[in-house]
């Protein structure tokens, strides 16, 4: 069992930041966990853009760690250089991008080179927010004390157990979790799910690898993301993935929707 615990990325002080008519306050981390030797997962939390990512690298080889730098450089890179025009076409256009690069990353790699990617970009009016899907990351939305998972997991235990081919806990969903019919990377350049999606004060945004949503149940999620501040949320979240067995990489970015406060004049 590997402990290496130097590939972690610590949770930060929360950051605030104005968007329009709204305050994000956000913080985000990683930890290795106790299965790979070393962190294949990647965030980003924009130090300018309300710019959120995470993705997870397929496998734990070098095409794992290329796919989610590369895939994660590229898109952020992309979606700054339309700013301020953050919409469906813009967002497509990115992630287009974004698997080319990786495929072209991996053209010399014998393995498999993929990963998960899962943004949310907030128009910067603050009047919308756009998600982008492909894998099996989520984005989870807590909401008057009601935590929904708003993203789907392309995979084909999603289909298997939405369609009823079999139990959530049978072993036919368990191996079919790691069939993915959607990923950076995939020879088909499959686009992603983008998602039009509204802000509202008082809002809770989760962004995880399935380090954390495969460790950790409803409940659970739902408990620790009513922690107000995201830091200390961000870091319940790693901890009680690792607590829980810590059987992958877990990552994880917590957004809060605030009222923007008027400044004095």
């Amino acid at each position: 069992m590997f402990r290496r615990r130097s590939l972690d990325r610590p949770v930060e002080a929360a950051r605030r930041l104005t968007v329009g008519r709204l305050t994000l306050e956000m913080a985000g981390g990683s930890v290795v966990g106790h299965h790979y030797p070393e962190n294949f997962d990647v965030l980003h939390v924009d130090p300018e853009l309300p710019l959120f990512a995470v993705a997870d690298g397929m496998g734990d080889g070098d095409g794992s760690r290329i796919a989610g730098a590369t895939a994660t450089s590229t898109f952020v890179e992309r979606v700054r250089a339309t700013w301020p025009a953050v919409g469906a076409r813009e967002l497509r256009a990115a992630t287009a991008e974004t698997q080319l690069r990786v495929r072209q990353a991996g053209a010399g790699l014998a393995g498999l080179t993929g990963c998960t990617l899962t943004a949310l970009a907030v128009e910067p009016d603050g009047g919308q927010g756009w998600l982008v899907q492909l894998g099996d990351s989520r984005a989870y939305r807590l909401r008057d004390g009601l935590l929904e998972l708003v993203t789907v997991d392309h995979t084909m235990a999603w289909l298997g157990v939405v369609h009823g081919w079999w139990p959530a806990t049978s072993p036919e969903a368990a191996r079919a979790r790691y069939q993915l019919l959607r990923y950076v990377g995939h020879p088909d350049r499959p686009e992603p799910d983008v998602l039009a999606v509204p802000l509202r004060t008082g809002d809770t945004w989760l962004l995880c690898t399935d380090g954390v949503s495969d460790q950790l149940g409803y409940h659970r999620l739902r408990d620790l993301l009513a922690e107000r501040d995201p830091a200390r949320a961000t870091r319940a979240l790693l901890s009680a993935s690792l607590e829980e067995g810590g059987d992958d990489n877990a990552t994880a970015v917590v957004v809060r929707v605030l009222p923007t406060v008027p400044t004095p004049r």
